[in-house]
């Protein structure tokens, strides 16, 4: 039996590349935040960062975790701004 089936069998999929390509930026860019974050001693801006890089761990669907790196990446730019 292929490997692929069997994952599939057990009801595990793996992720797709735009998913894969989603959580490499939302993690890049969360790991610049929190660093960002700590150099300024911005809190709101350190823990955007720190959500940024673990919520792709709690999201399976692709679309969602594009829709909640946006709102995050909006609240990072608000917060840069403010």
């Amino acid at each position: 039996m292929d490997p692929l089936d069997t994952l599939t069998a057990l009801g595990i999929e793996l992720p797709t590349p735009a998913y894969i390509a989603g959580a490499i930026v939302f993690g890049l860019v969360g790991l610049w935040a929190w660093r960002r974050g700590r150099r300024e001693e911005r809190r709101a801006s350190t823990w955007i960062g720190v959500a940024l890089m673990f919520y792709p761990y709690a999201v399976s669907r692709t679309w969602l975790l594009y829709a909640v790196g946006a709102a995050l990446c909006a609240g990072l730019w608000w917060d840069a701004t403010a």
